[in-house]
């Protein structure tokens, strides 16, 4: 008798969430999370990615960024003193 290795399906409660959709920082640019005409050069956004201002994903050497996880730091942590 031929015995096979088989697996059971995964059923919805064993199911793996999916992950965040992740990108690059010129989608994050583009992602519509800053007003238009008014986005962050990419030296800035490197620069916030460097100091730890904004969440970021690194895979090997490659940085990847969570738009809804950034947009939400934005709005409650990433406060900019007014001038005067």
């Amino acid at each position: 008798m031929n015995a096979m290795n088989t697996t059971t399906p995964a059923t919805p409660s064993q199911a793996i969430p999916p992950r965040p959709a992740l990108t690059d920082i010129n989608g994050l640019r583009l992602g519509g999370i800053f007003p238009t005409g008014r986005e962050p050069s990419v030296r800035t956004l490197r620069e916030w990615t460097r100091t730890r201002r904004i969440p970021h994903h690194r895979i090997g050497h490659f940085v990847y960024y969570d738009l809804a996880e950034v947009s939400a730091h934005i709005r409650t942590k990433l406060l900019v003193p007014a001038r005067g």
